[in-house]
């Protein structure tokens, strides 16, 4: 399955956030979850005995909400005879909206991963915990762990790891038979070891080789032997680049070796985002510090003028602005134009006028600049806003920046 371009990710987190904002008086909002291969019809079976069972439900009020949620649900069902590929999930209920009121509300989503299960829940939240096991990091790495009496081979693609080989080997063991010269011995050992490291080295080109998509290679083991085959020369040298200078420490060399080694690897690799984030940033700041300003842009104006020149190499923008670009029309007729604006702020007033506005069309800024990065063959980088790096970008450029192919007067 193809992976999620940042935008569509970005446009994913955004439909979880509010579906997230929706609060229920009991256990009003539901929530279907929808496996690929389960047909529409016993879905709709299994909806209708949950509305015959709703009538029990003790609170009148509580009980019609139920009813028409599922009966949205339903309804919303129609329009298919089979899910689609990935599944489909759907929320719907009556969400509160202050002063005891309530209003309906629904979303029907296509997830970016096969639903592995079917699941119906009724609750005061919308039950998203599966769609955000979906949208976490799926890089995938290569794993090795090795000594000198065994090695094993795995990959590591989002949480799951997947082994590819186990190898024991023919490396005597130190201590020494008798009758043989300690030189001798030492001599045919590291003959044994350097043969071991150069099987494992073909067998990593085997199986991380050609895999463009494996980010990085982590080794590990109980001993020295994972420096002196990482540093060695057994390792084709496309893939001594991708391989992670960290050596780290585990007990065995099987299959619990690579879950001890992916154990032991969390801190570093969330933070080769988090320094892929650092750069970008880093960069700019250098940019923005030189005396003639660098080949830097940022905030909204300066950085929209630049991606309309061609001039931009990079776009730089937070994931936390909260902006929408809108096409607004005056309500005097005498003005139209684009203006950005606060996702839930109040509109400014007609700049000929000052007149109310009314907003024609909209799109998040984020989704309107990107769309003018595309035009014009520019990189977009989504800066998190949780990083050290991602608040500057967010709290002192206003969420957007930009590094120049060309400087721009």
């Amino acid at each position: 399955m193809a992976q999620m371009s940042g935008m569509d990710k970005y446009k994913f987190r955004r439909a979880l956030e509010q579906i997230e904002e929706a609060e229920g008086r009991g256990t009003e909002l539901v929530s279907v979850y929808i496996p690929p291969e389960r047909p529409i019809f016993d879905v709709t079976n299994y909806l209708r005995a949950e509305l015959s069972q709703s009538s029990n439900i003790k609170s009148a009020s509580t009980r019609k909400h139920v009813t028409q949620a599922i009966e949205s649900a339903m309804q919303r069902l129609k329009a298919y005879r089979m899910p689609p590929p990935n599944g489909l999930v759907i929320f719907t209920g009556h969400k509160q909206i202050g002063a005891d009121q309530t209003q309906m509300v629904t979303f029907v989503l296509e997830p970016p991963e096969p639903v592995t299960s079917f699941i119906y829940r009724c609750d005061s939240k919308f039950y998203t915990a599966p769609l955000h096991e979906m949208l976490a990091e799926k890089d995938v790495y290569g794993l090795l762990v090795i000594d000198w009496s065994e090695a094993t081979l795995g990959v590591l693609r989002g949480k799951r790891i997947e082994v590819i080989k186990n190898l024991q080997s023919q490396v005597p063991s130190k201590h020494r038979m008798g009758g043989q010269s300690a030189r001798r011995f030492e001599r045919g050992h590291d003959i044994a070891v350097h043969e071991w490291y150069k099987k494992i080295g073909e067998l990593s080109t085997e199986a991380f080789l050609n895999r463009p998509e494996i980010k990085g290679i982590i080794i590990g083991g109980p001993g020295y032997s994972k420096e002196e085959f990482a540093t060695g020369d057994f390792v084709h040298h496309e893939l001594k680049k991708k391989i992670i200078p960290t050596f780290l420490d585990v007990g065995y060399t099987d299959e619990y070796g690579l879950r001890e080694l992916v154990e032991n690897s969390r801190e570093i690799l969330s933070g080769l985002d988090l320094m892929r984030e650092k750069t970008f940033v880093q960069r700019l700041m250098e940019e923005i510090r030189k005396a003639d300003g660098g080949l830097a842009a940022y905030g909204e104006e300066q950085v929209r003028n630049a991606l309309r020149l061609g001039a931009v190499d990079t776009l730089l923008v937070s994931e936390g602005l909260r902006k929408a670009r809108a096409k607004l029309r005056c309500a005097n007729g005498d003005w139209e134009g684009e203006k950005t604006i606060d996702d839930a702020g109040e509109l400014p007033t007609c700049p000929k006028d000052g007149g109310p506005l009314t907003v024609v069309e909209s799109r998040e800024l984020i989704e309107d600049l990107t769309m003018m990065a595309a035009q014009m063959g520019t990189n977009v980088e989504l800066i998190s806003k949780d990083s050290e790096e991602g608040q500057l970008l967010l709290r002192a450029f206003g969420g957007i920046a930009a590094i120049l192919r060309f400087r721009v007067t």
